[in-house]
């Protein structure tokens, strides 16, 4: 990657394409989330080369609950045993975990890891991972609507004082800068109620790419596709020019 380009601070992933990858294979699904698994660490690990702020993943949305029930149980069996295997390492790399989504719905030996990860890592200061399991975008709006009712309730805000910021600041991932790059593999040209706060002003890149052969080349066109988008935020092209002369 040209160094000389913009990186961006956060980067947001769908890694999609597991089980077609499989299949193209002729192998079973679970060989294809196997191998998305492997590769998901090849990946954060890139990033954290490329000294990336932040990188958020879409590991399991509200919606892959409806998948066969086999499919399901196989997926959280493999987030746990990740959880369990990959934590110590990402700790040693100073990378900070943080999981986003309603957790409620999973066994409590996997809250547990997910609790377990995130107070080992809490004070790293290096690749902040933000991982999403049962997340949704409009999920997310409204949890965060419900924290702001309380405040209300509470006497601590008054109606006419919530603004934008407001919401920011109690939806998932406060405290991170808004994804720069919004990466898509699969071929898929949608967001799937992902961020749907957060990507207002992301660059969305889409790839044909399935996720289990997404490597570091792949990224690194990604990364240079952000690297050429000029970036306006609602002025004008000479504005933005003028303001980075």
């Amino acid at each position: 990657m040209n160094s000389t380009l913009q990186q961006p601070r956060h980067v947001a992933i769908i890694m999609d394409g597991n089980g077609r990858w499989a299949r193209q294979k002729g192998k079973p699904r679970a060989f294809g989330h196997q191998a998305g698994f492997h590769n998901t660490r090849d990946i954060v690990e890139a990033c954290g080369r490329r000294q990336l702020e932040a990188l958020t993943l879409f590991a399991f949305s509200s919606e892959n609950w409806r998948r066969p029930a086999k499919e399901v149980g196989l997926l959280m069996d493999l987030f746990l045993r990740a959880l369990k295997s990959e934590v110590g390492k990402l700790n040693d790399n100073k990378v900070q975990i943080q999981f986003i989504g309603e957790r409620s719905a999973f066994s409590d030996k996997l809250q547990k890891q997910m609790i377990h990860a995130e107070e080992l890592t809490k004070n790293n200061q290096g690749l902040r991972l933000a991982i999403a399991v049962n997340y949704g975008g409009r999920w997310d709006i409204v949890n965060a609507t419900r924290l702001i009712a309380e405040q209300v309730k509470r006497g601590e805000l008054q109606p006419q004082d919530i603004t934008a910021d407001t919401l920011s600041g109690n939806i998932s991932l406060a405290g991170l800068p808004e994804p720069d790059l919004f990466i898509r593999t699969g071929g898929e040209k949608r967001i799937s109620n992902y961020l749907l706060w957060h990507l207002a002003y992301t660059e969305l890149y889409f790839t044909d790419v399935l996720w289990p052969s997404f490597d570091e080349s792949e990224l690194d066109k990604a990364l240079t596709f952000f690297g050429g988008r000029e970036r306006r935020y609602g002025r004008t092209g000479d504005q933005v020019a003028e303001k980075n002369a």
